[in-house]
């Protein structure tokens, strides 16, 4: 039986995460401009960005009057990340426009297995996160939940640690799911919050498919994988091939995390190539290709410098009447590359590498 699944739900996260490492100085009209070609794509939900605290992330100081100013498309649920209380007062100021009242459809507990990386980023230990746990699963039981997520934080490797076992990420997932199951509830979704870009095809799947051997009730898993050693478009493909259907990513490969140690190079895996990959297995994403295309096109007008998919350089895969005529010239540069979506003009003047009868060209 085939695990691959028929539709996937893809959030590309180019306005919160790749937005955030980006220059401060990026204006707010460009930021607009950005979401709405987002608004474009089919995307089914946006997150406008970050109501984070400007000392930490200056690039989300405009959050606001981006919130106030953005112009909602019918059909696209906008919501943004929301850390704290004042931070959710501030987003819920924009209700219903803005959503950040539906949270997550399962009530959920995460844990860093990189103790590191917890301290770096949430500023509290691995320790205080297991002991969060508890009071986390209660409320959800008194508010009579009867299933759960589960998330797990750097699963494979840590910039600070080193690489983690197996044998370590079953532990914290054992500690985590008895404690959600001595409470009565069932956990059905597993989310991998990847960092550090220590994830390898071959290791994710392992990992689910032991997941899915020792807890038959987790059904759903969701991969927020970076993609700073190229490894994580791959590692997609395998978690595909176990019936993951929850993918995250950006425009052009943007994003980045200021504490791993890897800044703009822990970019996540582009949008469009994700995209396109699922399209050529078959598997429905809501998002139309060259919408996206044309949305990485303005997102690196926005960024100020070329970002690093693949099929926003070279195009779809040509068909039909879009295959590429048997004269072409020489192409060499990315300005070139962009005959696809510019037209024939951009390798004008270009020497043509062979002749052929006329009979060959109209065939």
């Amino acid at each position: 039986m085939s695990l691959l699944p028929k539709s996937v739900t893809i959030t590309d996260d180019t306005m919160r995460e790749g937005l955030q490492i980006e220059s401060a100085a990026i204006p707010v009209e460009a930021k607009l401009r950005l979401l709405d070609a987002l608004g474009e794509t089919g995307a089914k939900v946006i997150s406008i960005g970050s109501f984070a605290h400007p000392k930490w992330t200056p690039q989300m100081a405009c959050i606001d009057e981006i919130a106030e100013r953005f112009v909602p498309r019918p059909g696209i649920r906008y919501t943004a990340a929301v850390f704290n209380k004042t931070g959710y007062d501030r987003a819920d100021r924009w209700w219903p426009k803005l959503d950040v009242r539906r949270k997550g459809r399962l009530p959920s507990t995460a844990v860093e297995l990189c103790d590191s990386f917890a301290r770096r980023n949430y500023n509290r230990s691995q320790a205080q996160q297991i002991a969060a746990l508890d009071a986390t699963i209660a409320a959800a039981r008194a508010a009579g939940a009867t299933q759960a997520s589960v998330a797990i934080g750097n699963p494979f490797g840590s910039n600070f640690e080193g690489p983690f076992s197996r044998e370590q990420r079953m532990a914290l997932l054992e500690l985590m799911i008895g404690k959600w199951q001595a409470a009565g509830i069932t956990v059905v979704r597993v989310s991998f919050l990847e960092a550090m870009g220590w994830n390898m095809p071959h290791l994710v799947r392992e990992t689910l498919t032991e997941i899915r051997e020792r807890w038959p009730s987790i059904t759903d898993f969701h991969m927020h994988l970076h993609n700073q050693r190229g490894a994580t478009l791959a590692s997609y493909y395998e978690a595909l091939q176990l019936g993951a259907r929850e993918f995250d990513t950006c425009l052009g490969g943007m994003g980045g995390c200021p504490y791993c140690g890897n800044g703009r190079s822990a970019g996540h895996v582009p949008t469009e190539d994700f995209v396109d990959l699922c399209h050529e297995m078959g598997i429905e994403t809501g998002y139309r290709l060259d919408k996206l295309i044309e949305a990485v096109a303005i997102a690196e007008e926005v960024v100020g410098h070329p970002l690093w998919g693949h099929v926003s350089k070279s195009g779809p895969r040509p068909r039909c009447e879009a295959l590429y005529p048997l004269d072409m010239p020489f192409v060499e540069t990315l300005e070139e590359a962009a005959h696809f979506r510019k037209g024939p003009q951009v390798y004008e003047g270009q020497l043509s590498p062979w002749k052929a009868d006329d009979a060959l060209l109209r065939r």
